[in-house]
């Protein structure tokens, strides 16, 4: 928990550049005192996060649909900003809709079965890790050898739709590997295949939707804590979309 929280925090702290406030410092205290809330109100105990309460469920559920609702935003930008832009209350939500679902959903997974094995969360951590690297390689390289058809060129003028197809059959393949390798288990394969086809979907649109607000923020990167590599919120964009997602339908299904 302290790690993903770290992460979290720093995430919070980049996120402030998308905002208006006095200073960075004023402007990280509406999420702080959210995060707070939610470890407050939502149970966040070994025991709790390995049933997955239906106050979980709640955090995922709005996770998925904020990313259903970004993803829009982003494919419409930049005609969609007008709905949002001048609002520094939906910035600040935007960003708590973001970062606090990604918090949860790590949680939720790293826990599940822990009792039974401890090692079995952090392979289903790892394995949305998998299919969302896998479908960003295998969209690179698929874009670069035939992508002809832009998926968002006001907001990602390199991503194509060709790309999105390569790497949606990169990260499948990987997710079969990776469940086999790790032993997790699904309903089905046709499930398996469902769940990791909307993750990788999700995950890319994410990777969009931060650089939406990068954009209109005038910004590069969200910051330079990483030399050579931008900031933390560069590093997991399509992971903060991937994990909620992935929790939600895999505790449903």
């Amino acid at each position: 928990m302290v790690a993903i929280g770290a992460v979290t925090l720093i995430g919070f702290w980049e996120w402030t550049q998308f905002v208006d406030a006095p200073s960075r410092m004023f402007a990280l205290i509406p999420t702080v005192l959210v995060s707070a809330a939610t470890l407050w109100f939502v149970p966040s105990d070994t025991l709790s996060l390995n049933l997955v309460t239906q106050a979980h469920y709640v955090v995922l559920a709005i996770g998925c649909i904020w990313w259903l609702v970004a993803s829009a935003l982003a494919i419409t930008y930049p005609k969609s900003s007008t709905l949002w832009q001048s609002s520094n209350f939906l910035r600040y939500g935007f960003g708590i809709l973001t970062l606090l679902p990604f918090f949860w959903s790590v949680l939720l997974l790293r826990a599940e079965g822990i009792d039974a094995d401890p090692y079995h969360g952090a392979k289903l951590v790892l394995y949305v890790c998998f299919i969302v690297w896998a479908a960003d390689s295998g969209a690179y390289f698929a874009g670069k050898s035939m992508g002809k058809n832009k998926m968002a060129p006001h907001v990602s003028p390199n991503k194509t739709i060709e790309g999105l197809i390569g790497g949606i059959i990169t990260a499948i393949l990987v997710g079969w590997g990776t469940a086999y390798w790790f032993d997790i288990q699904f309903a089905s394969g046709f499930v398996m295949v469902g769940i990791t086809l909307v993750t990788v979907v999700i995950s890319v649109l994410g990777d969009l939707v931060e650089s939406m607000f990068k954009r209109v923020a005038g910004i590069k990167d969200s910051s330079n804590i990483i030399p050579g590599h931008g900031g933390v919120l560069d590093r997991i964009d399509s992971l903060t979309a991937a994990f909620p997602v992935f929790a939600f339908l895999y505790f449903t299904f």
